[in-house]
């Protein structure tokens, strides 16, 4: 079992890594299209903004993971919530920020990953000016899925932007 939790971490690893290759042609750098479809408008009250979400797998009953992409519009963002059995974050696009409660926020760019440990109280979202993308894995969901807490006040994200 753990043998193919690492082999499939492994993989998003190599995934994420392409994406942050770019195309070459000659002196010039051509910034590629988003490797992954933007997704339907997510249209619940757990986010602030405009995100949208492509879901690239089911939840697997074996491995017991989700992943999906995640798209903001500037200034969107998730409200404070958690997962029981915690989360990986593979940013893929653009600027955005990663806070633990109680904690500063963290710059988010193109090629990093956060791993997010078990019912750590947090947010992610997209800067003021830039667009932001992201794989989110979950992990463990056998143990349950994320528990909303309540939205991130804009006087707290801009705190934690500045």
């Amino acid at each position: 079992m753990k043998n193919i939790l690492k082999n499939s971490l492994l993989f998003l690893i190599i995934l994420f890594s392409a994406c942050n290759m770019e195309k070459k042609t000659g002196e010039k750098i051509l910034q590629s299209e988003p490797l992954f479809p933007k997704g339907n408008l997510i249209s619940n009250n757990n986010f602030a903004g405009t995100a949208y979400l492509h879901m690239m797998g089911a939840t697997d009953t074996t491995l017991h993971v989700n992943y999906g992409n995640v798209t903001f519009e500037p200034n969107a963002r998730t409200n404070w919530h958690s997962h029981p059995g915690g989360q990986l974050l593979f940013i893929t696009e653009g600027k955005g920020y990663y806070q633990a409660k109680g904690e500063q926020a963290r710059l988010l760019k193109k090629g990093d990953f956060v791993e997010i440990p078990r019912n750590v109280v947090h947010w992610h979202g997209a800067a003021h000016d830039s667009e932001f993308a992201h794989i989110a894995v979950s992990l463990n969901t056998d143990d349950g899925g994320a528990m909303w807490i309540g939205p991130v006040t804009d006087e707290e994200y801009s705190v934690a932007t500045k």
